[in-house]
């Protein structure tokens, strides 16, 4: 599967799947533009993946929990490019056990806000790509009765939110033929046995993005859930 000369976004970067996503794309072809809170994360993921890829990428600082670095980095990313391919909202704080009040309020405000924020200023870049593609990265957190996972209250809360935005948002942008693809995976490991008796991995988690946004145009999978263990 190659994805020569696209653009891809991703929020997260700088770690965990993010970076494994950033990655995966670049060696088949695309360009990342990699974001994470601590922009010495993000220029690190870069500096991995041009050593390792025939892909390139640029590195950004975006705090999600602040709309102002929000607005900065989708006006970063317009200055470099006249269109983005795929929009992927990886990038959400994972909140577990007693939180204090401004981890509660970054947690929420992450994901949600600023999924929302960047997602709507890089609509313009993706309504002018040929293959334009959202895909939130959500949680079975984010799922309607889904308990297992260990997370905080306001993690559920706010993957609750940031499932609600994707489901409205993709009918909405059907008619245009932009896809948004959201995942549910529950609670992963990095690495590990890629069986069917152990945790799933973030390889795995890679993999089906690739899969979806590597399905031909017409076929539009809205969600992609996990049989949890």
């Amino acid at each position: 599967m190659r994805f020569e000369g696209m653009r891809v976004v991703v929020t997260g970067g700088g770690r965990g799947l993010g970076l494994r996503l950033a990655g995966e794309f670049a060696r088949r072809g695309a360009h990342v533009f990699v974001s994470a809170r601590d922009e010495a994360a993000a220029k690190e993921a870069v500096r991995a993946i041009e050593w390792e890829s025939a892909g390139t990428a640029s590195a950004y600082a975006c705090d999600l929990a602040r709309p102002a670095s929000v607005a900065e980095f989708a006006q970063a990313v317009a200055d470099q490019t006249e269109h983005v391919d795929v929009l992927i909202n990886n990038g959400a704080a994972y909140l577990q056990g007693p939180a204090a009040d401004d981890l509660v309020a970054d947690t929420v405000q992450g994901a949600v806000t600023g999924t929302i924020l960047l997602t709507e200023r890089l609509l313009p870049l993706l309504r002018r790509s040929a293959r334009p593609d959202v895909v939130n990265i959500v949680s079975s957190a984010g799922e309607p009765g889904n308990h297992r996972s260990t997370a905080h209250p306001a993690f559920y809360a706010a993957k609750h939110a940031q499932a609600g935005y994707a489901d409205i948002l993709s009918h909405r942008l059907r008619p245009e033929g932009i896809r948004v693809i959201s995942l549910f995976p529950p609670d992963f490991v990095q690495d590990g046995p890629r069986t069917a008796g152990s945790p799933l991995t973030a390889a795995s988690v890679a993999d089906c993005v690739l899969f979806a946004v590597g399905q031909p145009r017409d076929c539009f999978l809205r969600e992609l859930r996990f049989e949890q263990l």
